[in-house]
């Protein structure tokens, strides 16, 4: 695909690296030239200084004959614009635009074909909020992601010393848990991943991906590593977009605190919150925390704009005796080095919103990918179409599918029904299929798989 992308921030520039790896035609957009040039020495693609929004800069950029262009500059006009410019002078099939504003979100009809012509609208915002709102109802998860409508969870966990599954193999499972539904689709151990087999066995400190029905979620978790109790208490440091979005879904049912150093912003968000407490400071100042009883908290989450900020205020509540940590990181080369020590989670937004683009980048019926792994791998969830002559897995049971290597099935979602992907499960038209990639190299080949040849025309 030729594909524009405007802005080379982080979300831009992680994006170009995953998409150039999939041999796409990529032209990079930006008016900071020595963003663009970090850029092209470690990436095969084009790029173009200037305004994202100008005419002549999109015809630079060859809009002309783009397939897609993808707007995720810093500001919101200059990538509705670009839309805009886009549609009614180069008639560009698919616009993808960030836009992060409420004041945009919330008007219906703006994004219309006639009035704004934006095909999809990326909130990078709303997206991290429901990220970390998942793993605030599932304590212990390290990523949790949801599929066919929230039906089927894909959750990470580490397996801890001492679980019922550490030191058995997985075909134990079954045995084990004879009335819950759940395939592991990964295991990642010192950073490696292994595909799983029935006679492998767990160790302690894997960080295991499994699939189960939402139900289920819960009574799987248990098995590999000790339950935890719900979040009740709630710490939110940063009160910005995301930190009031998170505030607001939790309030009426867990104890919510916001510390905001801002006045004026605290001002706001006691005007719009219910029952949130906000407090004005620094989320680095010990003798707050310790005034607010930090010791009792059960999961203090370090949303503020500023890495140093998050991941300082982070450290110091762990050490007054927060439980649990989670920490934003927009840093990504910072992720890998915090996670796991006395932080427990760390959050990268540009991978959780990748996912969202990615969605609309892929060929097939694809309607939900999430990026794991800083990127490394990937869930995809695909519809299938066609019938036995004309699709490659229609009609088939899932033994006769011809996987690439290291892609696995790990469910597949018919009308409300979630069928664990067991050997002999035959796939029917309309089915979800959720699969695991862990070789991002592999891709092309999982989307060729849903791609209906034209016998079925």
């Amino acid at each position: 695909m030729k594909i524009i992308i405007l802005g080379a921030g982080q979300v831009g520039g992680t994006l170009a690296e995953h998409l150039a790896r999939e041999e796409n035609d990529i032209t990079v957009v930006d008016t900071d030239g020595a963003k663009l040039r970090e850029l092209h020495t470690k990436l095969d693609i084009r790029t173009v200084t200037g305004a994202g929004s100008y005419p002549i800069v999109l015809r630079q950029a060859g809009c002309e004959d783009a397939d897609m262009l993808i707007a995720v500059t810093n500001t919101d006009e200059i990538n509705m614009i670009a839309c805009q410019v886009a549609h009614t002078l180069f008639r560009t099939p698919t616009k993808i635009a960030r836009v992060r504003s409420t004041a945009y979100l919330t008007r219906k009809g703006l994004f219309a074909h006639e009035a704004i012509p934006i095909d999809v609208l990326i909130s990078p915002e709303q997206v991290v909020t429901d990220h970390v709102r998942r793993l605030i109802e599932h304590p212990g998860a390290l990523q949790v992601l949801e599929f066919a409508g929230g039906l089927v969870q894909l959750v990470a966990v580490k397996a801890f010393y001492g679980g019922p599954l550490v030191g058995q193999d997985l075909a134990f499972l079954g045995k084990h848990m004879p009335n819950v539904e759940t395939r592991v689709a990964a295991i990642y151990r010192r950073n490696r991943p292994i595909i799983p087999r029935g006679d492998t066995v767990i160790e302690a400190d894997d960080e295991v991906f499994f699939l189960a029905a939402r139900r289920d979620i819960r009574a799987v978790m248990s098995e590999l590593r000790r339950v935890e109790r719900d979040f009740r208490r709630v710490v939110i440091a940063g009160g910005g977009n995301i930190g009031e979005r998170l505030a607001e879904h939790l309030e009426h049912s867990h104890q919510v605190k916001i510390i905001e150093h801002n006045l004026e912003r605290c001002t706001t968000l006691s005007e719009r919150l219910d029952r949130t407490v906000v407090l004005h400071g620094s989320a680095t100042s010990k003798r707050l925390l310790e005034e607010e009883n930090i010791e009792e908290c059960d999961i203090f989450c370090a949303l503020t704009n500023d890495d140093e900020v998050n991941i300082m205020s982070s450290l110091l509540a762990k050490r007054l005796g927060a439980k649990k940590v989670l920490t934003l990181i927009n840093n990504a080369a910072y992720v890998d080095l915090v996670q796991g020590g006395e932080i427990d989670i760390a959050i990268s937004p540009q991978q959780a919103t990748i996912g969202s683009l990615l969605t609309h980048v892929r060929r097939g019926d694809i309607v939900n990918v999430h990026s794991l792994r800083r990127g490394a791998a990937e869930a995809i969830e695909a519809i299938a179409h066609g019938d036995k002559q004309s699709s490659k897995v229609v009609g088939r049971t899932i033994a006769e599918i011809d996987l690439p290597e290291g892609t696995t099935i790990g469910a597949i979602v018919r009308g409300k029904e979630v069928l664990i992907a067991h050997y002999d499960v035959m796939v029917e038209s309309g089915d979800h299929i959720i699969l695991f990639v862990i070789d991002k190299r592999r891709i092309r080949d999982v989307e060729r798989l849903f791609q209906v040849g034209l016998t079925f025309f």
